[in-house]
């Protein structure tokens, strides 16, 4: 109970700050918009930066980590993407969108302040790491296996395929971001200390901002429909995602900091970005805005469970 209190809690007040603040008005949808939009195009971009600016790429990028990380991932993935073709029957565009839900874990909204506020900011190295090839990993499967799917059922070529991977991918801010601070971490490039210091002033603004907006966020997208797929969305994103984390760090033997890290950032909802992916193509939308609203709340009573498990 002291877990919940101290270290989840907080972080889901400021979401619902936003979430009530939406619903009274207090902040039109516009509004709410604009201040997701600094988060996500310059605040957290800033912080993703500094972050993989300064970190010891040699000491932190894991490989174990990593490799357990991500075989849950994409194993959320493929069996979102299977369900929702053969046990829900929905054309296979949307059933890439909802496998999209499986695979896009809230790492920087909720995996790094819950993992901050339990272990302290010295835990989130592996988060980092993490984070550092969330987006261009998770954009570049879930835009090859869409394309695919809209190529099969258009029964176009798919000789363009690369090119617009490549398109989306640099035209995300947040790998913008993750792609400069590797740059200035492998080039040794400093800053002066005034431009140091605003960033820093940035950066302090990204997370409490982006909790608040993504409460805005979620106040639009109640669920309605659907939910069969939404709670398999959920149970993907809650159960399949940090469970395959925590057998395979146990079986690789990972270190106590690395293991927390990828635990609770698995053990997440999925992020906003499974609702812009979906959005982007037009499909599935309903399923993925409310699996999204649905496992962010569940995600509370889920990640205290991971929190007493881990060491």
């Amino acid at each position: 109970m002291q877990a919940l209190l101290n270290v989840i809690l907080p972080v889901f007040i400021v979401i619902g700050a936003g979430w009530l603040a939406s619903w009274r008005g207090l902040l039109k949808d516009n509004a709410v918009d604009g201040l997701m939009s600094f988060t996500q195009t310059i605040a957290i971009p800033c912080l993703l930066f500094r972050a993989i600016w300064t970190l010891d790429l040699g000491a932190y990028f894991d490989p174990k980590l990593l490799i357990s990380f991500y075989t849950g991932a994409i194993a959320g993935f493929v069996v979102g993407l299977l369900g929702a073709r053969y046990l829900f029957r929905r054309p296979w565009e949307d059933s890439v969108a909802i496998g999209f839900c499986g695979l896009f874990s809230n790492s920087l909204l909720l995996g790094l302040p819950i993992t901050e506020r339990a272990f302290g900011p010295e835990a989130l190295n592996g988060n980092y790491a993490i984070i550092s090839i969330h987006s261009p990993l998770g954009y570049a499967i879930g835009i090859t296996a869409m394309e695919i799917a809209r190529a099969r059922s258009r029964g176009t070529e798919l000789r363009r395929l690369p090119v617009t991977i490549l398109r989306a991918m640099f035209r995300n801010a947040l790998v913008i971001g993750i792609l400069i601070g590797l740059l200035f971490n492998l080039g040794n490039i400093s800053l002066p200390a005034p431009m140091l210091e605003a960033l820093d002033m940035v950066t302090r603004t990204a997370l409490p901002a982006a909790l608040f907006a993504l409460g805005g966020v979620l106040y639009r997208y109640r669920p309605e429909g659907d939910m069969r797929a939404i709670l398999f969305v959920c149970a993907l994103s809650l159960g399949l995602h940090p469970a395959v984390m925590y057998l395979m760090g146990t079986a690789l033997d990972l270190p106590t900091d690395a293991m927390r890290s990828g635990v609770v950032t698995a053990a997440v909802a999925p992020g906003v970005n499974a609702y812009v992916f979906a959005n982007m193509y037009g499909v599935a939308k309903r399923v993925a805005a409310s699996s999204v609203l649905l496992a962010t709340g569940l995600c509370i009573f889920t990640t205290w469970g991971w929190l007493h498990l881990l060491p």
